[in-house]
């Protein structure tokens, strides 16, 4: 019996808390009675050692096939070796064309800082405005490149335009490598990175707009946003060594501030990337210091690229910067974890960092100058529903068919690939796995430091919660918005790869189940190799031939009204000639021609948008003074009336050019079955044609072929019966 008293009262002094002493002691104690690991044998370092390196093989050479895929199609597609410089041109089109005169004009400037200061600077572009090309277009890209087009002395061995999209198709090849790398890092097996490789290139038009428009800012950008989840996916990890760690974070920092200051819209991105790692802190799952670390990049990316663009406000405005700041002052309010109060103040913190959030957005807008993009903000109105407009480019952005919500073909397309039907499940089978790991922490119970395959935990990773979070925040967002499937269906391909490659999900799906006819274990490593196995032979039987035939295929751009139209201008037209059309040919005739325009195909600015609406009325039912009175307050020179527009016959009712300017300008009333309302004048394009007073008056027709009509506009007036 006093045995028996003593062993109780000993078990209550082990649960007091312990001194100092006794704390350093029961940590010698600890090192003294942990084993030391014997030394691997030489057959598993060398094991260790070629899965790595061949997973590394794997993944560089994925990425360079697929560069070389990108360079061989564009080939195929456009005959771009057999053309001349101004037909290799024209494949530009619309502010694909304004980006890539740009890249031009800094390879004809006397020297780099004498070109940075002319586009800094730039009032040969639009006329009557001068523009900060660099801050407003993110030309960062283009400095770049031109740099190093001229350093690498390459001006004597390549032409200037593959130099420009072997970049772009480079950085196409690391954004594939590093999706393998992501999926690798999460599955464990290097089968997971070329599943998503395939998947990504089947996929590809719903996956990048490379093909459509190389030098799109996104092109540039989202290859370094890839290697920035790659190195966070590393970083995230809970057995990652101290130099694993530091060089995913070093990554991850120069990865960040890359991606920042290639695409003006980065931090809406980054901000979607930390509401995932807020609600992965929010939930207790471990790495709250590296969460917050990640915090701190962000800060430093923001400072440093609101002062190396030119003091861009924006940043400073941006809901990111608001965000961080935020989680960083609710940091303080943290209370040490496991007791009451800590689950209570978790609430509160929720609702703080909301709170904090919005409240110093709006204070930095009062206080800071910055440009608002009230169209944007309309936009989304327009788009839920919340108002109704009439507005020439509010409608006009409405048809576009990238802002629309995804078509059936989309979810066809993924569908026939396999990779929506496997994301689903993996998406499934990850997201209530994670819902059991939040509700044991609510409940008291810790987590395991080690997770083991046994166990069949996969929502324990904290990198696979971030990723599962992040990825239903960008679905939402494509659900919504088409065009931004762009930023979601490559992380659908990943997803997808890593979680049929991973044995720890079919373990995890095992458990639910409670398998037990076959080894449960045995069974998930069987499955993690023969589902991804069967995929990829499907996949190559059914898509590799279809691959092979694009490469074969001798397609042709063919174009010789745009052709004749340039030449023409670069022959007939002055010098300081302003030309006057739709925004996408304007790109296109500066970028061809270099001749100053009235407009641009960039939908960032007001100004723009608003000369976007006037030049378009030569499309509406106006008097000829009045497209006369639009033109020259632009001091307009020529004005190109194309014939497709003119006479579009659009297959979305309403989404015509025409239709929109008469629903703005009055003469549609969308509730009486669009009927026409009375208008005295005829259409503009087709009125001035006819060459008739009073349209004769003010313009001059000077060139014409079967796609666009040129008009000189008179200066002097000259009134004939």
């Amino acid at each position: 019996m006093a045995e028996e008293e003593g062993a109780v009262i000993e078990l209550r002094q082990r649960k007091k808390p312990k001194s100092s002493e006794n704390k350093e002691s029961a940590k010698e104690e600890k090192i003294n009675d942990t084993p030391i690991p014997e030394r691997a044998p030489k057959y598993v370092l060398f094991q260790r050692f070629a899965k790595i390196f061949i997973g590394c093989l794997a993944a560089v050479t994925s990425g360079m096939m697929y560069a070389l895929y990108l360079s061989a199609y564009h080939e195929r597609k456009f005959w771009f070796s057999n053309r001349q410089e101004l037909e290799r041109e024209i494949t530009f089109q619309g502010d694909s064309a304004i980006y890539y005169s740009y890249y031009k004009d800094m390879l004809k400037a006397p020297s780099f800082e004498r070109g940075v200061y002319e586009l800094t600077h730039n009032n040969k572009t639009v006329s009557l405005k001068t523009i900060n090309a660099v801050q407003q277009m993110s030309l960062y890209p283009e400095l770049i490149a031109s740099v190093l087009y001229q350093a690498t002395g390459s001006n004597e061995i390549i032409e200037p335009v593959y130099f420009y999209i072997g970049i772009v198709f480079g950085l196409q090849g690391i954004y594939v490598t590093a999706l393998f790398v992501t999926s690798w890092l999460m599955s464990g097996t290097w089968l997971a990175g070329m599943l998503t490789v395939a998947w990504f290139i089947i996929n590809r038009v719903d996956t990048t707009r490379i093909e459509y428009s190389i030098p799109l800012r996104e092109n540039w950008a989202l290859p370094y946003f890839a290697c920035q989840v790659a190195a966070l996916t590393g970083y995230l990890k809970s057995n990652l060594n101290t130099y694993g760690e530091r060089f995913c974070y070093l990554l991850m920092s120069a990865s960040t501030y890359t991606f920042m200051m290639m695409w003006e819209y980065s931090h809406y991105l980054l901000f979607l990337q930390a509401i995932s790692l807020f609600l992965l802190d929010s939930f207790s799952l471990e790495q709250s210091d590296k969460v917050h670390e990640v915090y701190k990049i962000y800060i430093f990316s923001l400072f440093l690229g609101y002062l190396l663009q030119f003091e861009n406000s924006a940043l400073l405005v941006s809901p990111l910067l608001s965000l961080v700041v935020a989680l960083m002052l609710a940091k303080c309010l943290q209370v040490k974890k496991g007791t009451f109060i800590a689950k209570i103040m978790k609430v509160i913190n929720f609702y703080l960092v909301c709170t904090l959030t919005v409240t110093l957005n709006i204070i930095m807008k009062m206080f800071v100058p910055h440009k608002e993009h009230g169209h944007m903000l309309k936009f989304l109105e327009v788009k839920f529903g919340l108002n109704m407009t009439k507005n020439f480019t509010m409608n006009w952005l409405l048809c576009q068919e990238s802002l629309q919500a995804p078509s059936r073909a989309f979810f066809l397309r993924l569908t026939q690939s396999s990779v929506l039907p496997f994301y689903t499940l993996v998406l499934i089978i990850c997201f209530f796995s994670m819902l059991q790991v939040i509700f044991r922490r609510i409940n008291g119970k810790s987590l395991k430091e080690t997770v083991t395959l046994e166990d069949g935990r996969i929502g324990e990773r904290p990198e696979i919660i971030y990723h599962v979070i992040h990825t239903i925040l960008l679905g939402s967002l494509a659900m919504v918005i088409e065009g931004l499937k762009y930023l979601w269906t490559p992380y659908v391909c990943m997803l997808a790869a890593f979680g049929v490659c991973s044995p720890e999900l079919w373990m995890t799906l095992f458990k639910w189940l409670r398998l037990r006819t076959v080894h449960p274990v045995l069974l998930a490593l069987i499955l993690s190799m023969a589902v991804p196995t069967i995929i990829g032979l499907s996949l190559w039987k059914e898509f590799f031939p279809r691959l092979m035939t694009e490469l074969t295929e001798l397609q042709e751009f063919y174009d010789p009204d745009t052709v004749e139209l340039m030449t023409w201008i670069k022959r007939q037209a002055p010098v300081a000639a302003v030309f006057a059309g739709s925004p996408q040919l304007m790109g296109a005739i500066k970028l061809c021609t270099g001749w100053m325009v009235t407009s641009l195909p960039l939908y960032n600015d007001d100004d723009l948008l608003k000369r976007n609406e006037n030049i378009y009325q030569i499309y509406s039912k106006r008097s000829a003074e009045d497209i006369y009175k639009i033109l020259t307050s632009y001091k307009t020179n020529y004005l190109i009336v194309e014939d497709a527009i003119c006479n579009e016959v659009g297959t979305t009712r309403g989404c015509r050019v025409k239709d929109l300017l008469d629903i703005a300008n009055g003469h549609v009333v969308c509730e009486e079955g669009d009927k026409l309302t009375y208008s005295k004048y005829g259409r503009f394009c087709h009125e001035v044609k006819i060459n008739y007073s009073p349209y004769v008056n003010y313009f001059t027709r000077v060139y014409w072929n079967r796609s666009y009509f040129v008009y000189k506009i008179n200066t002097v007036i000259s009134f004939q019966s």
